[in-house]
């Protein structure tokens, strides 16, 4: 069958990867992928958001099926319009993708069924909020309502930090229109985990668990970014806390949308904060996290092929869901000035020392082909990412593997998964 994946990121690489693995996959078209996705796959130049021009190229070249990797698309309703036209398409409607794509909206229907979540309160109007916040408890979180590039929460600790966030948000709209609308949430503590789950619209199934260090510096320090790596599984995800989450959090999760009229279909993203209160949902995403997916899948023994299609057919409880016992570490390597300003269009060294070395990937996030050779095209640019009996084993394994690699200006953190060595 003929495959076609949306997007350009490690994510979208990570994709490719387990898809490639599939005996029912003959061809893998990307659009417009990066530099090590076009190992794998065909790489067309038409960007993620032009929705009928990737529809069009999904009918001229007979795609059998399209799976959407980014938020973008999603939220504004790609696989609607891949839907019209007869097209097979994994990933949400525009109707369920709002759960992504307004925290106001998320936040309301955790609200109205009951699912664990912070206490919140939803602005439009930037006096209001300012207002809100003379009587706010600190540390306290605002989220902007839209997309934006996983970087709209700011976790402020005093009446001023906040006072400035709201400036950010709404005012000088740093984020464009995804802070027309604010949410202003109490800070929650604990350990922060990531489960990815396959939905159908009625059958939800958890995938292993995953950890993410979004900020840009050693011990959570620096700014929010899209995430500088991840490790699988976490030790703090223990078989209770599954138990509560499947009960209380991801089957109630599917049952809301459904009762909503907005059948979920695709990859539901739970952000858990394990609070002391129990399990709470920080967040939805309404796909693969990245760089969640690039430990998560290299694990997955399933065929993907197999499940994303028990998910479009409303079958995922025929599929019995299994990953490796073992674990996962992505270290991101990024651009030195990332998230802000960064240079680009660096020579990368050293990729075919990951050439047949098992267990050791390199998913291309921000990279590009030149008659030069691959450069750097972006702020997070390489996911070095690597298996181990463990999580300590598969951290050793993975820091030792971001030495085969190089290019100018190269930075990440050096304290990924060390929370482990504290479980």
């Amino acid at each position: 069958m003929k495959v076609l994946i949306v997007g350009s990121g490690g994510r979208e690489h990570a994709i490719a990867y387990a898809v490639a693995k599939s005996k029912r996959v003959d061809k893998i078209y990307c659009a417009p992928g990066n530099a090590g996705i076009a190992e794998l796959a065909e790489c067309v130049d038409i960007g993620a958001m032009e929705m009928e021009r990737l529809a069009d190229f999904a009918q001229e070249k007979a795609v059998d099926l399209t799976i959407i990797g980014m938020d973008d698309p999603l939220v504004a309703g790609i696989v609607d319009v891949f839907e019209a036209r007869g097209l097979r398409v994994f990933g949400p409607r525009k109707n369920a993708a709002i759960l992504e794509g307004s925290k106001a909206f998320s936040k309301d229907l955790m609200k109205k069924y009951h699912i664990p979540t912070a206490a919140y309160e939803n602005f439009d109007s930037a006096e209001a909020a300012l207002a809100y916040l003379e009587t706010g408890r600190y540390p306290i979180v605002l989220k902007a309502d839209g997309l934006a590039l996983g970087k709209g929460v700011l976790i402020c600790n005093t009446l001023e930090e906040a006072k400035d966030g709201i400036r950010e948000l709404m005012i000088d709209k740093k984020f464009g229109s995804a802070g027309d609308k604010i949410v202003i949430e109490e800070f929650m503590t604990g350990r922060e985990v990531s489960v990815l789950c396959y939905c159908d619209g009625t059958h939800i199934l958890p995938m292993t668990s995953a950890q993410d260090h979004k900020r840009a510096k050693d011990g959570d320090q620096g700014l929010n970014t899209g995430g500088m790596g991840t490790f699988s599984p976490s030790p703090f995800y223990t078989k209770e806390v599954d138990e509560f989450c499947r009960e209380h959090i991801y089957q109630p999760s599917m049952d809301a949308m459904k009762a909503e009229g907005r059948d979920f279909v695709g990859v539901m993203f739970v952000g858990l904060m394990l609070t002391e209160d129990g399990p709470k949902v920080l967040e939805y995403n309404a796909r693969f996290g990245d760089p969640e997916a690039q430990v998560v899948l290299p694990r997955m023994k399933n065929d993907i092929i197999d499940v994303m299609e028990a998910a479009i057919d409303g079958k995922l409880d025929t599929i019995d869901l299994q990953f490796e016992d073992n674990a996962c570490v992505c270290v991101v390597l990024a651009s030195d000035g990332y998230p802000l300003s960064y240079e680009k269009s660096k020579l990368i060294t050293g990729m075919e020392n990951f050439k047949d070395k098992d267990g050791y990937y390199l998913f291309h996030a921000g990279t590009k082909q030149t008659p030069e050779g691959v450069v750097t095209n972006g702020g997070r640019v390489l996911g070095v990412t690597a298996k181990g009996a463990d999580l300590k084993q598969a951290r050793e394994n993975a820091y030792a593997a971001t030495e085969w690699v190089s290019f100018e200006n190269k930075y990440m953190r050096h304290d990924i998964g060390k929370a482990i060595d504290e479980a």
